[in-house]
């Protein structure tokens, strides 16, 4: 039984897949970031464009620069996870041939991915510079590819939250940034559960798939780790650097990306199906 569909929501407003299966996805992310004009450089003009508070100071909100650094780049990560989930249910041949149950892990993690931005443009007051994605080539069309592309992004999701718990500036922002870091996690899990439920037919099963260590990592179990891996990051701007050949053509030509096409950001009302799993306050009660 399926218990999400598209039509909930209320609108607002040739490289092959063993190619993103090799040795470290963001290392060619990095390297592609190095090689641009906008790699960190960029990240540091779009934060001062869009905070040009000092770094101690705090706005009205009572958020540092760094908390909003910390919080604009959310958007932008969640705002990519939105457009990743949409694209999956709405052009990915191999997601109607999914199991119903796996069919609504999909619909309901877009929901959250949703409900995490509108949290974040709530307490920024500004929606993510970005609104249009570049991906791998073959995203959609080759499962594979959509797998180890979505098991890579919810990793770094991952590591960019624990960042907001090392460095935000105050313990209501931690607790949230951990709150959400883990609703990332029963992503990246679910997200390695489905590589055991492709069909022959789409290339599957793959009892195998690569996140951001770059090194294939059997499913079975579907979470493997004792600990979330932070990825070595300490500061946000390495998640943003990380990120950027999905938001700048440049970036994206480097690491091998299809720029012939970009996928555009749709927000919506996200719908949270258990009233338990309701935001209620920062502090989580």
């Amino acid at each position: 039984m399926k218990f999400f569909s598209e039509n909930e929501s209320v609108s607002l407003a040739e490289e092959s897949a063993a190619d993103i299966s090799r040795r470290s996805f963001f290392k060619r992310a990095s390297v592609a970031g190095a090689t641009t004009a906008v790699a960190l450089s960029g990240f540091s003009a779009m934060a001062s464009a869009l905070n040009t508070q000092s770094e101690g100071a705090t706005t009205s909100a009572g958020l540092t620069k760094g908390d909003t650094d910390i919080l604009i780049a959310a958007e932008i990560a969640e705002a990519l996870a939105v457009t990743t989930y949409t694209n999956i249910t709405r052009i990915a041949p191999f997601f109607t041939r999914l199991p119903d149950d796996d069919q609504n892990y999909i619909y309901g993690a877009r929901q959250e991915e949703m409900s995490h931005y509108a949290l974040e443009q709530s307490v920024t007051g500004q929606p993510s510079p970005f609104t249009s994605f570049f991906y791998p080539r073959n995203m959609f069309s080759d499962a594979l590819t959509t797998l180890n592309t979505l098991v890579t992004l919810e990793d770094a999701f991952i590591a960019a939250y624990l960042v907001g718990v090392r460095n935000f500036s105050t313990s209501d922002l931690r607790v949230t940034a951990a709150r959400i870091m883990g609703i990332e996690s029963d992503h990246r899990t679910l997200a390695r559960v489905l590589g055991g439920e492709v069909t022959a037919q789409d290339g599957g099963p793959f009892p195998r798939l690569t996140g951001a260590q770059g090194d294939p990592e059997h499913i079975q179990p579907p979470h493997t780790t004792g600990y979330e891996r932070t990825l070595c990051w300490t500061n946000i701007s390495q998640a943003v650097n990380a990120l950027l050949p999905f938001v700048d053509g440049k970036a994206a030509m480097a690491a091998g990306f299809d720029t012939t096409r970009s996928f555009k950001f749709e927000p919506f009302n996200p719908h949270i199906p258990a009233p338990l799993g309701a935001f209620f306050s920062f502090k989580g009660c």
